[in-house]
């Protein structure tokens, strides 16, 4: 699925979380979304209890999810988290 989710608007959701969220362990969670990176930090991931995504070396991204309204509630909350912090 080709969706319109723009690269800054990832990096700046993550860096949001990881500024006002809660921190666990290397993992950081706000508004229901859990942010954090993998070893050398070049691959950032994202996810909630249905929607789970890793945005990764030049700006590609990937979903896992069941159903679409399941992908579409997560970028709301990416949205939300981007306008409300």
């Amino acid at each position: 699925m080709k969706n319109e989710l723009d690269s800054k608007l990832v990096l700046k959701v993550f860096d949001k979380i990881r500024t006002h969220g809660e921190q666990c362990d290397e993992k950081y969670r706000l508004e229901g979304v859990l942010a954090f990176t993998d070893f050398d930090g070049y691959t950032l991931y994202m996810q909630d209890a249905l929607v789970s995504m890793q945005f990764g070396f030049h700006n590609q991204y990937r979903f896992e999810y069941q159903h679409t309204q399941d992908l579409e509630a997560f970028e709301k909350k990416l949205r939300y988290i981007d306008s409300h912090y």
